[in-house]
Formats: structure tokens, sequence, C-alpha cells
């Protein structure tokens, strides 16, 4: 029974600490960010992130947008992906690249971002991350490598330093935020009110 108990709050501990990937354990150097100034309220802070580049995902037609920056290297990206599936038919996900935690990141974020399916590219590379693979093949172009960039550049003006970050508007209250990390899809559905 104690070592069952024991078992039990190593993986919690580990759970709890493993919410989200910072730049600061990236071993590559993170890039400097812009001199523009940082949104000052969550509304601003989510009409930025509508600027970047990525790929929708779920109910198209949905009056709630949510933002996700990822880097295709953060197995904490890997699970909200698997955890915002339930959620497809209610919500408007757009799912960002970011050049954060590995030299591969960007190229990667680029091949999934430039695919002809997006969603079968972005399937592949999470399944390889939580399969503790190197995720998908990069292939990028040097156009859509430069949508990863100004979507990191975003990020940075954020003030963010760890993925996935989330940016919503709260379906029940109708306030913004932001959310750096994973959460189930509970967790999830409860932060964008719905």
């Amino acid at each position: 029974m104690q070592r069952r108990h024991l078992l039990l709050s190593l993986a919690a501990a580990s759970a709890a600490a493993l919410a989200a990937c910072s730049k600061n354990d990236a071993a590559a150097p993170a890039a400097a960010a812009p001199a523009a100034p940082r949104p000052t309220s969550p509304a601003e802070a989510y009409a930025l992130a509508a600027t970047g580049h990525g790929f929708t995902v779920g109910a198209l037609m949905a009056a709630n947008t949510v933002y996700v920056f990822f880097d295709t290297t953060c197995p904490h990206c890997a699970e909200l992906w698997k955890a915002s599936q339930p959620l497809l038919n209610r919500l408007k996900f757009v799912w960002m690249p970011v050049g954060l935690l590995r030299p591969q990141s960007g190229p990667q974020g680029a091949t999934i971002l430039g695919a002809p399916d997006p969603v079968a590219a972005m399937n592949e590379n999470e399944a390889s991350v939580l399969a503790r693979g190197g995720g998908i093949t990069a292939n990028p172009t040097d156009e859509v490598l430069a949508k990863v960039k100004a979507n990191t550049d975003i990020f940075n003006r954020l003030g963010a330093d760890s993925v996935p970050l989330i940016l919503y508007r709260n379906a029940a209250t109708g306030l913004h935020g932001q959310r750096a990390g994973a959460v189930d899809t509970a967790g999830l559905a409860a932060l964008v009110g719905i």
C-alpha cells in the first residue's frame, strides 16, 4: 500500500511539474523580443494573437476562437492537442507554431503550417512527441519559416516564456484571458466557458 501511495504521489508531482515547456529549459538561446510595446490587457493580447499565422481546426463557424502558441518539441503541447480534440465540435482553435525550445522547432512548425493537410501533419508530429520520438521530418519553405518567426515575435511581445500558451475569450463571461501550460479536456472547457 505504501509503494502504491508513493507511486501515485510521484505521478501527481510529475504531472503538476510538467504542465508547460519553458524557453528557460531550452538548450538553444531564445531570440530577443522585438522593441514593440507589450499588450496592456488580455483583450489586446488576444487581438495581437489573432494577427499570427496558424492553422484552424474545429467548428469553423464557432463564435469562440482559441489561439494556441505551440512548439513542435513540447510534450505538453502534444497533451493539449490531444485534450482539445473532444471540443472541436464546439470551439475553433488556431494552432500557431513558434520556434522556442529546440533548433528543429521552427522548421518542424513551418512544415506543419505549410503542409497540404496541417491537421494530419500535426497528428503525426504530436503522436511522435508523445511516443518520445523526434517529431515530424522538417521540409519547410523560407516563406513559411518567416511566418513561424513572426509567430515567435508575437509570442515574445506577449511576454510569454513557456508553451503551450492559450489565449481565449471566455464564452460565459466575455472576458479575455491567457494561460501557459496544458490542461485536460474538462479544464480547457472550463477555461473558455463552455
